[in-house]
């Protein structure tokens, strides 16, 4: 199930970033105020495991109110469910995420060396913009810089337990995706896993 993260979500999340971004992971102090800011919306992908609740994947998308455009800042999968559909489903939740606050279009930036995460975002209708040399850091990987025209697309967010499942599951084609993160720690910029 897709859920706005809360608070409470902080040690869940770190714990998949830290383990998904080895190199380049966000602090905990920076990931908590990406939570509580209000420009940006953070989602879990959490799962029942008896009594409580598993996070298996988070991501999240600033937008700030009335702004024409937003920007993808992280998307991040525990590994075990990584190619399952739920990068996808977590991805279109904070599209319409961005949509509701009003933008109409979407940026973020992927790893040159990452084709499987550029598959997907295309295959969402995202398409490239330009190149950014050495972006990504320790690595000097290239930044490819996406844009997605919102007008026109259909905002409903496929969560997990919708009728529309199978649909959210598209290809599967899911890896490490590295979107834009303006808040990176040294110049580095967060990654994604899905």
């Amino acid at each position: 199930m897709i859920r706005p993260a809360t608070p409470g979500d902080l040690d869940a999340i770190m714990l998949i970033e830290r383990r998904s971004f080895p190199t380049d992971a966000w602090s905990a102090e920076m990931m908590a105020a990406e939570l509580a800011s209000p420009h940006g919306r953070y989602l879990v992908d959490a799962e029942s495991a008896g009594e409580s609740e598993l996070v298996v994947g988070y991501g999240g998308v600033r937008a700030l109110r009335g702004s024409a455009d937003a920007d993808i800042q992280t998307i991040a999968l525990d590994a075990a469910h990584r190619g399952s559909g739920r990068g996808r489903a977590l991805l279109r939740a904070l599209l319409a995420e961005a949509a509701e606050r009003g933008a109409r279009e979407v940026f973020l930036e992927v790893r040159a060396d990452n084709p499987v995460a550029e598959r997907l975002y295309v295959s969402e209708g995202f398409v490239e913009i330009g190149r950014r040399a050495g972006y990504y850091q320790p690595d000097d990987v290239d930044a490819i810089v996406m844009r997605l025209d919102l007008r026109g697309r259909d905002a409903t967010v496929l969560r997990r337990d919708s009728p529309d499942r199978a649909q959210s599951e598209g290809d599967g084609a899911e890896a490490s995706i590295q979107p834009e993160n303006g808040n990176a720690e040294n110049g580095n910029e967060e990654g994604s896993d899905v």
